[in-house]
């Protein structure tokens, strides 16, 4: 079996690059860069081959690579904290002698992990010298900050995302003490549970009409948006509270 045939017949779904750089030239030569992600050095080797057997089997290059993953110490759970986990590195010149090196470096200054980068060259038949390194250097600088940059990206929707159920759920308590102030079905009612029941439709409905759509910002990337977005979020939640708090204490008093 072909090792192409081996990964279209493979269960696990082929590694994806996360972002990629722009082509940089210098005398005939081509360079590219590629970050995926690499939670493993398995998983980093796994995306070179890939990248090399599959992508580029047509057009071979030199598939310089190198990982940074954070991994679980050995007979460890990862419970007691970041003590339970190691940093595995490792790189491949894969015959651009030093490139590898070049490559892990680079993403160590940039503080990448868990993902490898892969920088191609196609050979242009000139000898670049020092000239190469430069290049590799440049690639990996962008596809890790641009990497950097989607991570955070993906934190702040699921940040924003904690904070609207979190801020639906207090708006839905709010809501049911003030309707809940002026009802006169007693506690112990039968009509409890339907009451229950309208309650928990009642929340279902804000949430839903409060859910934001961010697909849109999360494509563009708008980060500063999404700060602002998390910010507001978090004021509209102390807002709420200070309601429920004041809500609370009068319906105290009252009884």
């Amino acid at each position: 079996m072909s090792n192409l045939d081996s990964f279209v017949q493979s269960s696990r779904p082929p590694p994806k690059a996360v972002a990629t750089s722009q082509e940089l030239r210098d005398r005939g030569s081509i360079f590219v860069g590629n970050v995926y992600r690499a939670t493993s050095p398995e998983e980093a080797r796994a995306a070179v081959r890939h990248q090399k057997l599959v992508m580029h089997a047509d057009k071979p290059a030199y598939e310089i690579s190198a990982w940074r993953c954070m991994v679980l110490k050995h007979g460890k759970t990862g419970l007691e904290g970041p003590d339970d986990f190691e940093l595995k590195v490792g790189s491949d010149d894969d015959g651009e002698q030093w490139g590898g090196n070049k490559v892990l470096k680079t993403m160590h200054s940039e503080g990448l992990i868990d993902a490898v980068v892969i920088v191609s060259r196609w050979y242009g038949g000139t000898m670049l010298g020092p000239a190469r390194f430069t290049h590799i250097e440049t690639c990996v600088r962008e596809v890790s900050r641009t990497f950097k940059r989607l991570e955070e990206m993906e934190e702040c929707i699921s940040t924003l995302t904690t904070l609207d159920d979190l801020l639906a759920d207090l708006r839905s308590e709010l809501n049911s003490i003030s309707s809940t102030s002026t009802d006169t079905i007693p506690f112990s009612s039968p009509q409890e549970s339907s009451l229950d029941t309208l309650k928990s439709a009642r929340i279902a409905e804000i949430k839903k009409a409060i859910k934001p759509d961010y697909s849109a910002m999360q494509k563009d990337v708008d980060l500063a948006k999404a700060r602002r977005l998390i910010t507001a979020r978090e004021n509209a939640i102390k807002s709420v509270k200070t309601l429920l708090t004041r809500k609370n204490s009068a319906e105290h008093i009252s009884t």
